[in-house]
């Protein structure tokens, strides 16, 4: 068996504070896992919204390799010029056709090329294009350069996400759920060598209601009318998943969650 590719995952990042917290603590989780790759979830980046050029840049510059997104990613029009632009930045694939950007690259990491994909779901979320269909003809394109492949399905409900997992096992590295922002306790290999859970959780500010201020969550609930954003502060936390593959196969060996305190950081990127 070839040198396995580790490869370090990053939850949905919530707010530029929570940005800045992790760029000071990349080149020390990198080290910590081993990893060969790092991707990261940054759809809430910029205050609930996906991320401009400068969030891009200053996640490259701290050493993430590739950025994925999600239906928040529209709501930031500097987004748009990003996604066009930067192919290490994905939003969803499954998108209509007419959208700017992408749901797929190939990065090559000292060990191999490795695949990355992002498809959003349907159930609970915009009506989009088929992300089952969608997901199947884009890893056959990219089983033609790398059996490495790791899909971040953005989706609301679990059957769904679960759904996908077990329609792609076999033939994916992993399929790693976010959106939520609740990490889940469900990571697992699949019969066929697919590592998955459900969701990896989020990066942010835990004395929140998933990233928003507690008084602004309840009263959209109690009163059920609009209530402008708040980010959330405290109780900074990571969270993620690491997996490890064998890239003679494509198949996970490993994959491991993580939830870790996030401290101010002590330098800037």
């Amino acid at each position: 068996m070839d040198s396995p590719i580790r490869i370090l995952f990053i939850g949905d990042i919530v707010g530029t504070p929570t940005l800045e917290r992790l760029c000071g603590m990349l080149g020390t989780l990198r080290t910590q896992y081993a990893a060969d790759l790092i991707i990261a979830n940054a759809e809430n980046v910029c205050d609930g919204k996906g991320p401009g050029k400068a969030e891009a840049e200053q996640l490259f510059a701290a050493g993430v390799d590739v950025i994925t997104t999600g239906n928040h990613v529209w709501e930031n029009w500097k987004s748009r010029p990003l996604l066009a632009s930067n192919p290490r930045v994905l939003r969803p694939q499954n998108y209509p056709a007419g959208n700017p950007g992408s749901g797929v690259v190939i990065v090559e990491t000292p060990k191999g090329p490795v695949g990355v994909l992002q498809v959003q779901g349907r159930v609970y979320m915009p009506p989009i294009d088929c992300p089952f269909r969608t997901a199947q003809r884009a890893v056959e394109q990219l089983r033609t350069r790398t059996l490495v492949i790791v899909v971040d399905f953005h989706a609301e409900a679990t059957a769904e996400k679960i759904a996908l997992a077990r329609y792609l096992d076999g033939s994916v590295t992993a399929v790693l759920g976010t959106h939520t922002h609740v990490q889940t306790n469900d990571a697992r290999i699949l019969p066929n060598g697919t590592a998955f859970v459900t969701d990896v959780g989020m990066s942010g500010a835990f004395n929140s209601v998933i990233g928003m201020a507690t008084e602004v969550a309840l009263r959209r609930f109690l009163y059920q009318t609009a209530h402008k954003f708040e980010l959330a502060s405290g109780d900074w936390r990571i969270s993620g998943a690491v997996v490890t593959a064998d890239p003679s196969t494509g198949k996970a060996l490993t994959i491991e969650t993580f939830c870790l305190p996030c401290p101010e950081p002590t330098s800037t990127v």
